[in-house]
């Protein structure tokens, strides 16, 4: 008489605690990032209207170009 089983290990919670791990992560860095002063900074920036950033000497278009140019050499 010949015996089977059908029931396999159970992997399906291995990939889901590697997706849970590296959304924790990436989670994480998405965090520091937004509270990163200089980002803080550009939304500001991004938040005023178009006559006060002229009033700064401002175009919306060089907004992250000031805030990030001694960061990033753009």
């Amino acid at each position: 008489m010949a015996y089977t089983s059908t029931h396999d290990a159970d992997v399906s919670a291995v990939p889901g605690a590697f997706s849970r791990f590296f959304n924790a992560v990436l989670n994480g860095m998405t965090s520091i990032a937004e509270n990163h002063p200089k980002m803080r900074q550009a939304a500001a920036l991004q938040a005023m209207s178009d006559e006060e950033l002229a009033k700064r000497g401002l175009k919306r278009d060089d907004i992250v170009k000031k805030v990030f140019a001694n960061s990033f050499h753009i």
